[in-house]
C-alpha cells in the first residue's frame, strides 16, 4: 500500500499541513475526492475560450496545467489540471484520469485508472483503492464521481462524427447517428451492461470508503452527469455547409448529429450514471445534474464566440467569460497544432471547469451535501474568479 507521505507528493494540493497525516473518518478538517474522467479530471483546463490566433490569447493555465506532481503528472495524460472542478476551496484530491473508463487499463504504458481497487507491483492502483488510501487518512465528507462516457467510446463518437461531417456533401450527408459501429453503441443490452459497469463503480467507491472507516452517515456520494457540449444544430454560429464550421469553429459535425448527439448520446451517457445510482440502492448518494451547466456557453454556440469574433484581446480581458466558449475546438489537422493537445478536443475547457466547480461548491453546500440541477447563472464572475452559476 502506498504510504500516506507518498499520496501528499502525489497529489500536492491534497495536503495543508502536518494536521493532515493525522486526519480519518471524522477527525480534522473536511475534504473532498473526485474521481472518474477526463470530464472531470480537468481535461482542456489549461485553455480559457478558443482562438484561431496565437495560443498565448487562451493560455490560463501555461505548460504546467496538468502538473499534479511538482515535476510533472504522477500518470501520464490523465490530464489533472489546476482548474479541476474538484478544487472547491477546501482540500481536495483530483483520482480522475481522461480517458478512463469504469475498469482499470493496464497496458503497456498507457495506465488509466478505473473505479476498481486495481494494483501492481509497480504500485499503480484503480481509483477506488486510491481513495481507500486517500480517505483512511483525510476526513472525506463528500466523493464526487463521473464515469461511463468512455465506455461507450465517447472519443470514437466524436471521431465518427466529425469524419462523416467532414467527408460528405451537404446535398447527401452521411449521418455518423446510422453509422452500424455507432448504433451498436446504444442498443438496449449495451445500456443495460453499462448501466450495470457503472453501477458496480459506485458500490466499489462505497466499499472503498467502507474500508477507510466511514459509515454512509459521514459522506456523501455525488455522482455527477456530463454536460451537453455542443448546442442543437439551430444553435450554431457556422452554416453547416461550406468548411468553416470545423477550419474556423473547430466543430464540424451535421446539424441533424448534432440534435442527436444531445438527444441520445449526452441522455445515455446520462440516464446510465442516474439508473445505476438508483440500482445501487445506497442511502448517502445524490444526483448532480450538469447537463445544462454550459448552455450559453458551447462549442459554436451562437451566443458566444471565438475571441477575435467578439473582439475580446485574451481571456484575461474583462467580460471575456461572457463571450467565451467554455469549451475546447474539436481540433483537426486543419486546426490542431502544439500546445493543444488532441485529447482536449471537446471538453469543457477552463471557463467550463470553474463554472462545473462553483456547481460543485453549492452542492457540497458546506458540507451539508445536497442534489441538484446546475444552470448558468446571468452572466459574471463570483468572489473566486468562477461563472455565476445556480443549483436548483
Amino acid at each position: 500500500m502506498m504510504r500516506r507521505a507518498a499520496i501528499c507528493a502525489v497529489v500536492v494540493w491534497c495536503c495543508v499541513g502536518s494536521a493532515a497525516y493525522a486526519d480519518g473518518p471524522g477527525v480534522g478538517a473536511p475534504s473532498i475526492a473526485a474521481l472518474g474522467d477526463s470530464a472531470i479530471s480537468g481535461e482542456a483546463g489549461r485553455w480559457a475560450g478558443n482562438t484561431n490566433g496565437s495560443s498565448s490569447r487562451v493560455d490560463a493555465l501555461g505548460s504546467t496545467a496538468y502538473w499534479d506532481t511538482p515535476t510533472g503528472e504522477a500518470i501520464r495524460g490523465c490530464h489533472r489540471s489546476k482548474s479541476a472542478e474538484v478544487y472547491i476551496g477546501i482540500q481536495a484530491v483530483n483520482l480522475a484520469c481522461s480517458g478512463a473508463r469504469t475498469t482499470t487499463s493496464a497496458g503497456g504504458s498507457d495506465f488509466k485508472p478505473g473505479i476498481d481497487f486495481y494494483s501492481d507491483s509497480s504500485g499503480r492502483v484503480g481509483q477506488a483503492r486510491a481513495l481507500q488510501q486517500y480517505a483512511s487518512s483525510h476526513n472525506v465528507k463528500a466523493v464526487v464521481l463521473l464515469i461511463g462516457a468512455n465506455n461507450y467510446g465517447f472519443a470514437d463518437i466524436v471521431q465518427a462524427c466529425v469524419t462523416d461531417w467532414l467527408t460528405s456533401p451537404s446535398w447527401w450527408p452521411n449521418y455518423c447517428q446510422d453509422d452500424s459501429g455507432i448504433r451498436a453503441r446504444f442498443t438496449n443490452a449495451r445500456i443495460t451492461a453499462e448501466t450495470a459497469n457503472v453501477r458496480t463503480a459506485i458500490l466499489n467507491v462505497h466499499t472503498a470508503m467502507a474500508n477507510a472507516g466511514y459509515g454512509d452517515d459521514q459522506w456523501t456520494l455525488l455522482v455527477q452527469t456530463y454536460s451537453s457540449p455542443i448546442p442543437n444544430g439551430a444553435g450554431f454560429r457556422y452554416p453547416q455547409t461550406g468548411f468553416t464550421r470545423q477550419t474556423i469553429g473547430g466543430c464540424g459535425v451535421w446539424n441533424r448529429d448534432a440534435d442527436w448527439a444531445n438527444r441520445t448520446v449526452v441522455t445515455t451517457f446520462n440516464s446510465t450514471a442516474v439508473n445505476a445510482a438508483a440500482q445501487s440502492g445506497l442511502s448517502n448518494v445524490e444526483i448532480l445534474d450538469m447537463t445544462n451547466a454550459l448552455a450559453g456557453h458551447r462549442l459554436c454556440e451562437n451566443t458566444v464566440g471565438l475571441l477575435e469574433e467578439k473582439g475580446v484581446a485574451t481571456w484575461q480581458t474583462p467580460g471575456a467569460v461572457d463571450k467565451s466558449e467554455w469549451v475546447s475546438q474539436i481540433r483537426t489537422v486543419t486546426t490542431l497544432f502544439p500546445p493543444y493537445q488532441l485529447q482536449e478536443d471537446g471538453h469543457p475547457s477552463y471557463w467550463g471547469q470553474l463554472a462545473l466547480r462553483n456547481c460543485l461548491r453549492l452542492a457540497y453546500n458546506d458540507g451539508a451535501t445536497r442534489a441538484g440541477t446546475c444552470t448558468p447563472a446571468g452572466g459574471g464572475l463570483n468572489g473566486s474568479g468562477e461563472p455565476m452559476m445556480t443549483l436548483r
